[in-house]
């Protein structure tokens, strides 16, 4: 099945924008595709202007595009059959947090902020025809080590990015998730007090 007779097409209670609708996390990336500097550079100004607490902007990025030394790092750095699939995006960012104030102390809304502004990297990707899958089986201090990153910093994730393929050139899992519809729990289930 190619991706283009898959509907993923989010089914929501109210409209909602057309990027957030559309916007869903593949596993078939074309192998052949390379990102423009432009490209990345757009991605990654987007979750630059994220909101972040105190304008701190606790999250850090590290970009490798496939077929360099530091993408090869960060496939040795995947964990459970993330790694069958991955490498075959165009580039992976690592994503790390601070997990410190200056004065020491926990920064603990570093993870909420870092999660802001992967939503506006996710988006502005989406905005230029490319995906993203946000992936959190990964080995953290293997990755860490290898990326050579500061102490204060904390590996949170790994975020793929590149043009889709089709669905049929995965197996197995990955497949099946492929092809499986997009859902969401209910607003009925998240939202604990409001008027909806």
């Amino acid at each position: 099945m190619s991706n283009s007779e898959l509907n993923k097409t989010a089914v929501t209670a109210a409209p909602i924008h057309d990027l957030i609708a559309e916007r869903w996390s593949p596993r078939s990336y074309d192998a052949t595709h390379t990102l423009g500097k432009a490209e990345i550079v757009s991605i990654l100004e987007a979750a630059r202007w994220a909101p972040s607490a105190n304008n701190v902007q606790p999250w850090r990025f590290s970009v490798a595009e496939r077929g360099t030394d530091l993408h090869a790092k960060v496939v040795a750095g995947l964990s459970g059959f993330n790694a069958s699939w991955a490498p075959a995006a165009s580039a992976m960012i690592v994503v790390s947090v601070q997990r410190t104030n200056e004065d020491g102390s926990p920064r603990r809304i570093s993870w909420y902020d870092a999660g802001l502004a992967v939503a506006n990297l996710s988006l502005q990707a989406q905005s230029l025809g490319l995906y993203t899958h946000q992936m959190a089986g990964i080995l953290h201090d293997d990755l860490h080590k290898s990326l050579e990153l500061a102490n204060d910093l904390e590996v949170l994730l790994v975020v793929t990015v590149g043009k889709v393929a089709p669905a049929s050139q995965l197996q197995g899992p990955a497949y099946d998730r492929e092809v499986a519809d997009r859902t969401r729990l209910p607003l009925s289930e998240i939202v604990l007090h409001g008027n909806i």
